[in-house]
C-alpha cells in the first residue's frame, strides 16, 4: 500500500532506449501494471536513434510517450526526457530488464512523506535477489562510487545506479543543463544534487544484470571516463 502525499498526483517514468527491442514491450508492460496508489503514470520513452524496431513496438502503446533522440546517448535521451516531463516525481527506468518496476513504492516513499528530494536505488545495500556475474564490473562501480563520495562528501553506496528519482523542483533545477550525452550523466545527476545540498536517500533494490552478449551496453571505456566526469562536474562546473 502507497501512502499518497496529495501534493503528489504524476509519476513520470523516463525510458532512455537504444536498440532493446527484445525488452521494450516487456518494460512497458512491467511499468504500467506496477502499482503506485493514486499517482497518474506519465511514461515517456526516449529512442536514442535505434536501428532495431524498438521505437515501433513502444509506439504500439498508445499510453506510452515515444520520443525520438537523434544523439546517441543515454545522457542526451534523459535531458530530452527530463524536459518533456510534466510529473511531480520522476524516475528513470532503463529498458533492459536489470531493474524492477515492482520496487517503485521503495523508491518513491521517501519522496511521498516528505523526506527526502531524492532517493537512488542502491545495488549494493540490499537483501533482495541479484544475480551473480561480472565481478569486475562491480569493483569498478564501487571505486567510482568511492570517488565521486570524496568530491561530493556524499556517503552513497551506489552512486551509477539506474535507479535514480526526483521530485519536480530537483529536476526543474537542472534539466536545462544537463551536458552529458552518453554515460557520463550518473556522475553529472549526482554532483548536481549534491552542489545544490538537496536531501539524498537511498534504499536497497534487487538487480537482475545482463551479460554483454544478452545485451549490456555500458564498458570498462566509459567507466575510466566517468572518472573524468565526476572531476569534471565536481570541480570544474561546480
Amino acid at each position: 500500500m502507497i501512502s499518497n502525499n496529495k501534493n503528489f498526483k504524476v509519476l513520470t517514468i523516463l525510458i532512455p532506449a537504444f536498440n532493446e527491442s527484445a525488452t521494450i514491450e516487456s518494460i512497458i508492460k512491467k511499468v504500467r501494471e506496477v502499482d503506485v496508489g493514486d499517482l497518474v503514470k506519465e511514461i515517456i520513452v526516449i529512442d536514442n536513434n535505434s536501428t532495431d524496431d524498438t521505437r515501433a513496438k513502444a509506439s504500439a502503446f498508445s499510453d506510452a510517450k515515444v520520443i525520438e533522440e537523434h544523439i546517441q546517448g543515454k545522457g542526451a535521451a534523459l535531458k530530452t526526457g527530463f524536459i518533456k516531463a510534466t510529473g511531480d516525481i520522476v524516475i528513470i527506468q532503463d529498458a533492459d530488464l536489470e531493474y524492477d518496476p515492482r520496487e517503485y513504492h521503495l523508491l518513491i516513499k521517501p519522496i511521498l512523506e516528505g523526506r527526502a528530494d531524492v532517493v537512488f536505488g542502491s545495488r549494493f545495500m540490499s537483501h533482495a535477489p541479484h544475480r551473480v556475474l561480472l565481478f569486475w564490473h562491480m569493483v569498478g562501480n564501487r571505486l567510482l562510487t568511492l570517488f565521486s563520495n570524496i568530491l561530493t562528501d556524499l556517503n552513497l553506496t551506489d552512486m551509477e545506479t539506474g535507479y535514480k528519482v526526483f521530485s519536480k523542483p530537483v529536476y526543474d533545477s537542472f534539466k536545462n543543463k544537463l551536458l552529458s550525452k552518453k554515460f557520463g550523466i550518473e556522475p553529472e545527476l549526482t554532483a548536481r544534487v549534491s552542489h545544490k545540498k538537496w536531501r539524498i536517500y537511498e534504499v536497497g533494490i534487487s538487480y537482475s544484470g545482463r551479460t554483454y552478449a544478452e545485451g549490456k551496453k555500458i564498458g570498462w571505456k566509459d567507466g575510466l571516463a566517468a572518472f573524468w566526469h565526476i572531476i569534471r562536474f565536481n570541480i570544474f562546473l561546480r
